[in-house]
């Protein structure tokens, strides 16, 4: 029988922050990917190289990890006083899906970069010297991004001595603001969807537990460490490679994601992996991250571990590290009230890979808890450039 031959797709392989994806441009695509469905959602499959039942990801970019199933799409901006739309899908590692219902704050880093790097950014926004202010669309959630690149003889200044936990080698610097991160554009609902700073969280079969419940950069529902069973030291290897526990988070994050409205019965959550995030907090404590480093206590406000698409994130996801920086600003939130109470503008927390500092603006007005924006730096560069290939038969 006759085999379709490969086909070649203009990509670029970026990191950013500690996630690394593939990114595209829209007019790039094949026409049949050019708009949201099937035809998109097999293709970004076969270039991750999901779903794996050896979960490898041998015969794709992709790395096996949450942090690197990954693909993106920008194009010109349609929304006014934007420059870019960027679309960020996670592509499940195991099974045929690919979540749409979320944003990447570590890629969102890359998005800017990568927009000026494709020639999407009006150039006379550019300076030949200085930082570039990209105004970036999350079309996932309907939020503005605002990606302060540098930029050296009118190119993106990739390389530099910013040092990121969880990344090996240090970058240019990047600072991402994300604008109005208290609202999920595509929810429509309030910060905390239930009207509540905490809650007490039953899952069914595990028990009942304190939880803050908050829509701010992604929707996350944060437990107390100990309530769980756990210091909030933790690597990732402690949890990832206990599947009973695996399934202990999932029950939380079906139980949370079903308070929060997200979902209508426990079955969509199959439908919906990537959102919401479920993560557990602790004071500050001394640890070993997992590059051998010592952690000491003064150096974080708190501890947070998270976890993505079912597993213990190595770092801390960047939409993840926006809702720690919005809850540890509204006292009485169990982030804030581990991060030791009061009213606070920027937080450090410990993750598994090192520290991360994170700020953000809250504000009670007619008494809903708001924030304009959230604050922090991550870097992003180009790993490779060129041609992915696929079957040319794979959608």
């Amino acid at each position: 029988m006759a085999f379709a031959p490969q086909i070649k797709i203009p990509a670029t392989y970026i990191r950013g922050g500690t996630s690394k994806g593939v990114f595209f441009r829209l007019a790039d695509l094949p026409a049949a990917c050019q708009q949201p469905g099937e035809a998109r959602d097999k293709l970004f499959m076969r270039v991750i190289g999901s779903p794996d039942p050896y979960a490898a990801h041998i015969d794709g970019m992709g790395g096996a990890t949450s942090s690197t199933s990954k693909c993106v799409i920008l194009s010109k901006s349609s929304v006014p006083d934007h420059d870019v739309d960027y679309l960020y899908g996670q592509v499940s590692i195991d099974k045929p899906f690919v979540d749409w219902s979320g944003n990447c704050g570590n890629l969102s880093t890359a998005a800017g970069a990568f927009a000026i790097h494709a020639g999407l950014v009006d150039p006379s926004r550019i300076p030949q010297n200085g930082v570039a202010v990209v105004r970036v669309w999350q079309a996932n959630i309907k939020k503005t991004i605002i990606a302060h690149v540098p930029v050296t003889n009118g190119q993106v200044q990739e390389t530099g001595d910013f040092e990121l936990d969880g990344v090996t080698f240090p970058a240019a610097e990047i600072v991402l603001e994300f604008m109005d991160p208290s609202d999920d554009g595509d929810e429509g609902g309030s910060m905390f969807p239930t009207g509540n700073l905490v809650d007490d969280l039953e899952v069914p079969g595990i028990g009942t537990f304190k939880a803050t419940m908050i829509t701010a950069g992604i929707p996350t529902v944060f437990v107390n460490a100990k309530d769980i069973g756990y210091t909030g030291t933790e690597l990732r290897e402690q949890i990832n490679t206990d599947p009973e526990a695996l399934k202990r988070f999932e029950a939380i994050r079906v139980a949370g994601a079903l308070r929060m409205g997200l979902i209508k019965t426990p079955e969509e959550a199959a439908t919906r992996q990537h959102t919401p995030k479920i993560a557990f907090v602790a004071p500050p404590t001394a640890y070993k991250a997992s590059s051998g480093k010592t952690i000491e206590a003064g150096d974080v406000d708190l501890l947070v571990r998270a976890l993505s698409m079912g597993k213990l994130h190595h770092a801390m996801m960047g939409t993840c590290a926006v809702a720690i920086g919005t809850a540890a600003a509204i006292p009485g939130t169990l982030v804030n009230l581990a991060a030791g109470g009061s009213e606070r503008e920027a937080v450090r927390f410990g993750h598994p890979s090192g520290t991360l500092r994170v700020g953000a603006q809250a504000k009670l007005v007619n008494g809903q808890w708001t924030v304009t924006k959230a604050i922090m730096s991550r870097s992003a560069r180009i790993v490779m450039e060129g041609w992915v290939r696929v079957p040319g038969d794979t959608f």
